[in-house]
């Protein structure tokens, strides 16, 4: 696969988060992007980005969300469990230097406007507390004007035997 784009290997990154139990919706492949990158990538990006993992068929359309190919499966397992995303980017960039095209695939056509509404809808979520499962939570604030429940102090054994003796 010549060139290879940073946006590719991100978007192959996002899709294995988004997609692991079943075929992902736009807005749930761009969250996972978000959090993976710490930003949103551009439309036109993700969209040229989808159409070249298509057409060498890494990713799928299937069960109206995307999702990815066994080839791509095998192409993103082998990473370290505790591997950074920068790493984990940079391994599948080497993986995608070494891809081939072969035979043809269904490509996927999204348009800019189709990726623009489902960043909206990614950030409109993002505001509502709780509603993004793959951002992390806030912590709640304690009240530090509650005083915790008196306790009683600890008695030793050696203690107890001085009193009793």
């Amino acid at each position: 696969m010549y060139p290879v784009h940073d946006i590719d290997a991100i978007l192959l990154l996002s899709m294995s988060l988004a997609a692991k139990r079943h075929p992902a919706n736009l807005v749930e492949i761009i969250a996972a992007a978000d959090l993976t990158q710490g930003a949103i990538p551009l439309e036109t990006k993700l969209s040229d980005s989808f159409y070249r993992l298509s057409e060498y068929g890494l990713i799928c359309a299937q069960d109206g969300g995307y999702t990815l190919t066994p080839d791509a499966r095998q192409m993103l397992t082998g990473h370290a469990k505790k591997a950074l995303a920068p790493e984990r980017i940079y391994d599948i960039k080497e993986h995608l230097a070494d891809l081939h095209l072969n035979g043809e695939h269904a490509i996927i056509l999204l348009t800019v406007e189709q990726i623009a509404e489902a960043i909206a809808a990614h950030q409109a979520n993002k505001r509502i507390a709780g509603k993004n499962l793959l951002m992390p939570k806030p912590k709640p604030v304690e009240d530090y004007n509650k005083r915790p429940g008196q306790r009683k102090p600890f008695k030793s054994f050696a203690t107890r035997r001085r009193k009793e003796g």
